[in-house]
Formats: structure tokens, C-alpha cells, sequence
């Protein structure tokens, strides 16, 4: 029996587990495919909320202490893997915000480096940025990291740590539960077992979470992205527009996303969304129409109410905990929070207030059942 067993493989579960193991934990993680290649692999890898003044307080305290661990976490992946996450901190440049004078409020408050700037500094910073803008807000410090890397390289450290025992294409069927402990992990391979189980399953959390009788509000929400095979400096930063973005890689490869749609746990693509985005992405760079999109994909996001994950003990079980619910920041929010959980789990100081991602009742569409399962 490990220490601890982690339901998920995405980049929640992963930290998750290396924080466990860093710690001197043994730790079992369980993933339903590979590790890393569900929303983790699929989003754009912005370290930030897209617009963080829209937010409210419990992510802006975990977006704000996530946002400065990625370049020490890339670096660390890096030497010990070989595989580079690729961080890269250029900051954004928002063109028509029409709520800007909350932006510049949110800034203030919060110490952040916001500011309107010229259009002889915006085109200075991005020559093929839509013609015709007098000015843009900048934040200079807002990074990006290439997730599909940031997941390659998790998977590849925790595959060399000895403590950690990786089970992919691995479904959890069932969470049996007796006398107020989750006593198994049941899937099609056998039973696993952890003194105390985690789940961070993503999308899927609810499913997991509700054979035990806890009806956690998480659901799909897919997202499309394409991606143009551009060359090196077309696009030099994010860029964001309307709710739309563009995202450059080191190899000059652009992503452009994302739409936000409500079909269940159905990821197919569609047409229409290829050319609503293809038509986004270049309207904020025109130059983009010139190049090859390359490639074309969806995701499902863990929705929750608020975009706020649930980070903590499931009342009722004593040794199930949950890390879910994300929604379009699981990757922004993912250092704090899995921080966080670890914290309690090991007794430590939190590094900021649990409270607001507790599982309590008002949080929870319904109570659980209580009835104990053998």
C-alpha cells in the first residue's frame, strides 16, 4: 500500500504526486489514459487568467502565487529531465478592453504591472499586430510555458523516482468505501489501495467522486484550438483580443483558442469552429492567414461553479481528498493549489487560506449519502 494514491495524471495529479514524493512519500498515481494528455496537453499554457480582473479573489490568491514558481519549476524539469517546458515570460498585450478601468483598479490593488501604452510601443513589440490601434494595455510580467512539454517533463521525473509507481491506461471504476474510509480503488486491473486517496480526475471528477455518493459540480466543457506553423517571430508574445488569443512557441508555431462549448464528454471537432478561430486568430495578427494551420484539437475543461477548484477533505471519508474543478486555469492555478492540499495533508502551514475551496455543503450540489460501501 502506498502512502498516498492519486486519481488523475494531468498536471494537477502530477505536481500533485512530485510534491508528495519531494516530500518522501510513496505515492501511486492512477491515470484512465496517459499522464498529461487530456486538458493539461490540450490548453494554451497562458499563466494567467485571460482577463484576471474578471475574477475573483480565491483565484486571484492562488493565480499570484502560482505565477512566480513556473520559471524555478521549468528550470528544475529541465535539468533533470532534459525535456524543456519551454517558459517563456514576454508578457501579453490586451488590444480593445472594454473594461479598462477596472483592469487598471485590479492592478493597483493587487501590485500588478498593468499599464495603457502607445501604439508606437505596441507595434514596436508586435509589428503584425492588427493595423490601427491607438493604444493597448501591457503586463510585462504575464509568462507562458508549453504545457504538452510541461506534462512530457512531469511524466519523465516522476517515471525516475523511485517512491512513485505510475499506472496509466489505468480507469478507476470505483471508490469502495467502508466504515467513513475509502478502503479501495477498484479498476479493470485489480484494487489498489493508498492510506489516504486523492482524487484530481479533471473533467471526470464528479464520475469518480460519485461512488462514494459526494455530487461534485464539475463538468466537461470543451475547448478547440488550432495551431499555424509560422516562422520564428511572426508572433513574439500572447496577444489577446475579443476573448480570443495567440500564443507563439519558441519554434515559432502559433496557437490560437479557444471556444467554449457545452457537449458533455464528447471531444469531436467541428468546421465551424476551425474557422471561427482561424478567423480570431487572424484578425489580431493578419499575417497569420498566410500561414499553415497545422493542427486542429479540443479538450474537455473541468467546469465549476465560478471557475473556483474544490482543494481540500471530503467531509465524511477520512482519508479522501479532492483537487478539482479548475476549469480554464488548471495549468495558471496548479503550483498553488496542489500546494496547497499537500500542506494539509501533511500538517503544514498553508501557504494562503483554505476556506474558500473547502468541500462543504453550500459548495456541493448534494449531500452525500452517507451509506458506507464494502
Amino acid at each position: 500500500m502506498s502512502d498516498f494514491l492519486v486519481v488523475g495524471g494531468g498536471v494537477i495529479g502530477m505536481m500533485t504526486t512530485l510534491h508528495l514524493a519531494d516530500a518522501g512519500h510513496s505515492v501511486t498515481l492512477v491515470e484512465r489514459g496517459q499522464c498529461g494528455r487530456e486538458a493539461s496537453w490540450a490548453g494554451g499554457g497562458i499563466v494567467s487568467p485571460l482577463y484576471p480582473w474578471r475574477h475573483g479573489a480565491p483565484i486571484s490568491r492562488l493565480s499570484a502565487w502560482s505565477e512566480g514558481r513556473y520559471p524555478e519549476l521549468s528550470l528544475r524539469l529541465l535539468e533533470e529531465t532534459g525535456v524543456d517546458p519551454e517558459y517563456r515570460q514576454k508578457g501579453l498585450v490586451y488590444l480593445r478592453v472594454d473594461d479598462e478601468q477596472a483592469a487598471m483598479s485590479w492592478a493597483r490593488e493587487v501590485g500588478k504591472p498593468l499599464e495603457r501604452v502607445s501604439d508606437t510601443f505596441l507595434y514596436d513589440k508586435e509589428p503584425e499586430a492588427a493595423p490601427g490601434f491607438s493604444d493597448a494595455l501591457w503586463m510585462p510580467t504575464l509568462g507562458s510555458i508549453r504545457n504538452p512539454r510541461l506534462a512530457q517533463a512531469l511524466r519523465a521525473r516522476l517515471d525516475d523516482m523511485p517512491r512513485v509507481t505510475l499506472r496509466e491506461h489505468c480507469e478507476v471504476t470505483n471508490l469502495r468505501e467502508r466504515g467513513g474510509r475509502v478502503v479501495a480503488v477498484e479498476t479493470p486491473a485489480g484494487e489498489l489501495h493508498g492510506d489516504q486517496v486523492i482524487v484530481c480526475g479533471g473533467a471526470w471528477a464528479a464520475e469518480v467522486m460519485a461512488t462514494v455518493g459526494v455530487t461534485l459540480p464539475i463538468r466537461p466543457v470543451k475547448g478547440q484550438m488550432i495551431l499555424f506553423k509560422a516562422p520564428p517571430g511572426l508572433v513574439r508574445r500572447v496577444v489577446l483580443m475579443d476573448g480570443r488569443y495567440v500564443i507563439p512557441r519558441a519554434d515559432g508555431r502559433v496557437l490560437a483558442g479557444s471556444t467554449l462549448e457545452e457537449t458533455g464528454f464528447d471531444k469531436s471537432l467541428c468546421a465551424s469552429a476551425k474557422d471561427s478561430l482561424w478567423t480570431s486568430a487572424t484578425r489580431i495578427v493578419p499575417a497569420l492567414a498566410d500561414c499553415e494551420v497545422e493542427h486542429h484539437w479540443a479538450g474537455l475543461r473541468p467546469g465549476s461553479p465560478d471557475g473556483v477548484p474544490f482543494i481540500g477533505a471530503v467531509p465524511g471519508i477520512d482519508n479522501l481528498h479532492v483537487n478539482a474543478g479548475h476549469y480554464r486555469n488548471g495549468l495558471v492555478l496548479a503550483p498553488a493549489s496542489t500546494h496547497l492540499l499537500v500542506d494539509e495533508l501533511l500538517g503544514r502551514e498553508p501557504i494562503l487560506d483554505p476556506t474558500p475551496y473547502r468541500l462543504t455543503g453550500g459548495r456541493l450540489k448534494g449531500a452525500r449519502t452517507g451509506a458506507s460501501r464494502s
